[in-house]
């Protein structure tokens, strides 16, 4: 299927980032969000997804973190697309499960073409360090939209919002690992009955 790596520019006035995926990687890559926690979690994607993932984002954190976890999700989203083209051969659907202590978190994926977000987290607490927990949807939301994926989100349990919002980080990795992986017996054939995503 050729080398399935992608990068992607995007500036505006409150962002300028660059992502670079490898989505056939080992888990390396350098992140430089901006966002220390954010940094945390993309380096669980990475690890956990097997993907090579590079974030660089020169964003207006003095004003608030909001642009720039909302923007590096758009950016990642436009990353895996590129990356996946035509989405020929792939398995298209992931699923995980993570636990983390007494946190666990389900995540589904379906690189269907169609942006939708189904997120439940319902977090006791407004910040995790100097991290806005509403910014894990916005997060999201960003890559589905641009990633032209469903996401199915959901934390199951858990007393901890670090451990909850790092358990839906973890599965949404080993989801997209899953759902990026090529499907030797499809034979490079269109994951959908309609012949195109």
């Amino acid at each position: 299927m050729g080398e399935r790596r992608a990068s992607v520019t995007r500036n505006t006035l409150e962002t300028r980032i660059t992502v670079t995926v490898a989505l056939d990687g080992t888990g390396g890559g350098r992140r430089a969000s901006g966002v220390p926690f954010l940094d945390h979690m993309l380096d669980q994607i990475a690890r956990h997804g097997l993907f090579d993932i590079d974030v660089d984002c020169d964003g207006d954190t003095d004003i608030d973190d909001h642009h720039s976890v909302e923007d590096i999700g758009i950016a990642l989203g436009a990353a895996f697309a590129e990356a996946l083209g035509e989405r020929r051969g792939i398995q298209r659907y992931g699923h995980a499960y993570v636990p983390l202590d007494e946190a666990l978190s389900r995540v589904v994926v379906d690189f269907s073409g169609r942006p939708g977000l189904h997120f439940r987290a319902d977090f006791r607490r407004s910040r995790v360090g100097r991290f806005d927990t509403d910014l894990t949807r916005e997060f999201f939301q960003g890559f589905a939209n641009h990633a032209r994926a469903t996401l199915h989100m959901d934390t199951l349990h858990g007393d901890n919002d670090h451990h909850r919002i790092e358990t839906l980080f973890k599965a949404f990795g080993r989801a997209l690992r899953l759902a990026c992986s090529v499907d030797e017996r499809a034979a490079g054939a269109m994951p959908s009955t309609k012949g195109a995503l």
